[in-house]
C-alpha cells in the first residue's frame, strides 16, 4: 500500500513563493518525487499560487524553469523563431510596497467583534481588521492560475486558506462545509494581503490573507491520516542569522514568533502519527531575502539559494527535525 503523503505550501510573498519552488525542486531532486501527485495539498497566500498551478497540472521543473527569466531568456535568444512560454512567473515589474490604501479601518465587524471579546480573535485577525484596506488588484494571479490549464471542478485533496474579514474566523476552501468557490478566486481570496491588496468577495463575504490566521495552517492536516507530509515555510527560521538593520531586526522579531507558530502545529501535527519533515529558510538563505519579502527583484537569487540550500537540509538527515521539536 502507498503511503499517503501531504504538502502545506505557506505564507511568504513574491520571495516566499521564489524559495518554495526552489525548494520543490530540491525535494524532487531528492527523492524523485512529483509532488503534484500529493494526497492532500494546503496552500496559503503565496502557497495558494503554487498550489492551483500545480493542480491545474504543472511540473516543478516547468515553474521553476518559468520563474527563472534568465533560462527563458537563454531559451528565447537560442530559438528566436520559438513560441514564448505560456507559462511566465517573472513578476519583476510588481511593486514592493503597498501604495496608498483607502482611509477607515479595514473591517469594522470584525474590530466591533474584537471589542466584545477580546480573548477569542487572534492578534493577527485583529490587525487586519485595524489596517486599512488596500487597492491593488489581484486580477494578474487570477489570469496566471485560469491560463495554466483547466481545471474541472475544485480538484480533490487541495486546501486554499483565507480569513474571512467580518469574523475573523480561518477558512479552508476545498474543505468539506466551505463556501463555494473557483480555485482562483479562492487564491485571489487567500493572497489578499491586508492594507496591501483589496480584499475578495465569496458569497458576499469579503476574505483577506489566510497567512493571517497562520503562516502555515499546518495543522488543519491532523486527522487526515496522512503517512507523511512536507511543510514548506518560507516566513519561520530554523537557524539564526545576525540581522544588520533595524528594518531586517524587525523582520526577523516577527519571524521568530511565527516559527514558534510553526512549533505548535508541527507538534501536534506528529503527535496524531504524522511523519513531518519541515522546510524552512537558513541563514543564507535569509540573508539573501533581505527585509521585504515581497521585493520581487531577489525572487531568481531566492529560488537557486533554496534549491541548494533544501539539497543539503534533506541530504542531511531528521537532525533538524528534531531539534525544532525540542525548541517548541
Amino acid at each position: 500500500m502507498s503511503r499517503r503523503r501531504g504538502v502545506v505550501l505557506g505564507a511568504g510573498g513574491f520571495l516566499g513563493a521564489a524559495w518554495m519552488l526552489g525548494a520543490l525542486a530540491a525535494v524532487q531532486d531528492a527523492t524523485g518525487w512529483d509532488t503534484r501527485n500529493a494526497d492532500q495539498l494546503v496552500g496559503t497566500s503565496a502557497g495558494s499560487v503554487l498550489t492551483a498551478l500545480l493542480r491545474s497540472g504543472v511540473s516543478v521543473n516547468e515553474l521553476y524553469d518559468a520563474h527563472n527569466a534568465e533560462k527563458v531568456t537563454e531559451r528565447l535568444t537560442a530559438l528566436p523563431d520559438a513560441p514564448a512560454p505560456t507559462l511566465r512567473l517573472d513578476l519583476r515589474d510588481e511593486p514592493c510596497w503597498p501604495g496608498l490604501p483607502q482611509l477607515g479601518l479595514g473591517s469594522v465587524p470584525l474590530v466591533m467583534r474584537a471589542a466584545r471579546s477580546p480573548l477569542r480573535l487572534r492578534p493577527g485577525a485583529l490587525c487586519a481588521g485595524l489596517l486599512p484596506r488596500g487597492r491593488r488588484s489581484l486580477a494578474r494571479i487570477q489570469s496566471m492560475i485560469d491560463g495554466a490549464g483547466p481545471i474541472s471542478g475544485w480538484p480533490n485533496g487541495t486546501w486554499v486558506v483565507a480569513m474571512n474579514y467580518h469574523t475573523g474566523a480561518r477558512v479552508a476552501f476545498g474543505r468539506e462545509g466551505s463556501p463555494t468557490a473557483s480555485i482562483s478566486r479562492a487564491v485571489m481570496a487567500s493572497c489578499a494581503v491586508p492594507a496591501w491588496y483589496a480584499p475578495i468577495r465569496i458569497e458576499q463575504v469579503p476574505y483577506v490573507d489566510g497567512g493571517v490566521c497562520s503562516p502555515y495552517n499546518a495543522d488543519l492536516l491532523i486527522g487526515e491520516e496522512l503517512d507523511e507530509v512536507f511543510v514548506l515555510a518560507p516566513m519561520a527560521s530554523l537557524e539564526p542569522d545576525r540581522p544588520r538593520t533595524p528594518l531586517i531586526w524587525l523582520e526577523r522579531l516577527w519571524r521568530r514568533a511565527a516559527t514558534k507558530r510553526l512549533h505548535r502545529e508541527l507538534n501536534a501535527l506528529r503527535a496524531s502519527g504524522t511523519q513531518v519533515t519541515v522546510l524552512a529558510p537558513n541563514a543564507t538563505d535569509l540573508e539573501v531575502m533581505g527585509a521585504n519579502m515581497m521585493d520581487p527583484a531577489r525572487s531568481h537569487e531566492v529560488m537557486r539559494s533554496a534549491r541548494g540550500s533544501v539539497s543539503a537540509r534533506l541530504a542531511a538527515g531528521p537532525a533538524v527535525d528534531e531539534v525544532l521539536t525540542d525548541a517548541a
